[in-house]
């Protein structure tokens, strides 16, 4: 592959970067704005990459960008399907394609995710990495856009070392882990065993495998399950412990998965999920 335009590409990130406004990525609109679009600091929040990372590429003088760089500013400009074809291109990266995580996201499942401000509800593609989220998941997680974005993966929260980044693990309705791990494991053989020579995926594998004996160990045991509705529990400072009903729909074509937490009507969880939506996002 080329190794791309960078002066194109360069024109087509402000040009995507300026037609987006703050409510369109999900962001307060703040004071007075003395340019149109969003803010490079706030590209750079949402990607996960320096300020100082987005400047030069704008201004063509930037490092040659990875594909899960691109992949990141692609979900923070909300490109179309063309529109992320062209960025690849421009950039001279290969687009993702069979054999490899999809980690772009559809314009209009983040369009559905900004809809969802009741629950707590995030995408995560097959490497388990989490590719966009609302604020009701920061409430329950902690600040996700403060984790590195390289670790902003739930293997790695759940696995890594000290537990991994995030407010608290999530454990099973009696406070125990064990289940959700081995079921995390088994969703991680699963997709490493549909997508062998996704080099990013096994680089999490390889490096867990390392430094957590928890995750080599069920890894050897090689659990095979999957469960599309469970229950989870989260300790939440300000709120206390909350189960709710966890629900996973699969994003067609992509190999994604949109997690809705929820909570019966009527119940203590709904009760305390209606205390997250003040107490948590004052937190956050």
């Amino acid at each position: 592959m080329s190794r791309g335009d960078h002066a194109e590409l360069a024109a087509a990130l402000r040009q995507w970067r300026e037609r987006l406004t703050p409510a369109d990525a999900g962001l307060p609109a703040g004071p007075r704005r003395r340019t149109p679009g969003l803010r490079r600091e706030e590209v750079a929040r949402l990607a996960g990459v320096s300020v100082d990372y987005v400047v030069r590429l704008e201004q063509a003088r930037g490092p040659h960008p990875s594909e899960s760089v691109l992949g990141a500013l692609d979900r923070a400009l909300r490109l179309s399907a063309p529109e992320t074809a062209h960025l690849f291109d421009l950039a001279g990266v290969e687009r993702p394609g069979a054999g490899h995580v999809i980690d772009t996201v559809r314009p209009s499942v983040l369009r559905l995710l900004d809809r969802m401000a009741d629950l707590p509800a995030m995408l995560v593609d097959a490497r388990s990495t989490l590719l966009a989220w609302n604020p009701l998941v920061e409430a329950l997680y902690g600040d996700l856009s403060a984790i590195p974005r390289d670790r902003r993966n739930m293997l790695w929260m759940r696995f890594g070392p000290a537990g991994g980044e995030g407010r608290s693990l999530v454990v099973d309705e009696d406070g125990t882990r064990e289940r959700l791990d081995r079921l995390s494991v088994a969703q991680a053989r699963a997709a490493l065993g549909r997508y062998p020579g996704d080099t990013i995926l096994r680089g999490i594998v390889d490096e867990l495998l390392r430094t957590s004996p928890l995750f080599a160990e069920l890894w050897a045991l090689r659990p095979v399950e999957d469960r599309r509705v469970d229950r989870k529990s989260f300790d939440v400072p300000g709120v206390g412990r909350i189960t709710l009903d966890c629900d996973s729909l699969d994003v067609p074509g992509d190999d994604q998965r949109l997690v809705v937490y929820s909570a019966a009507p009527g119940t203590r969880d709904a009760e305390l999920l209606d205390l997250l939506r003040v107490v948590g996002l004052q937190t956050v």
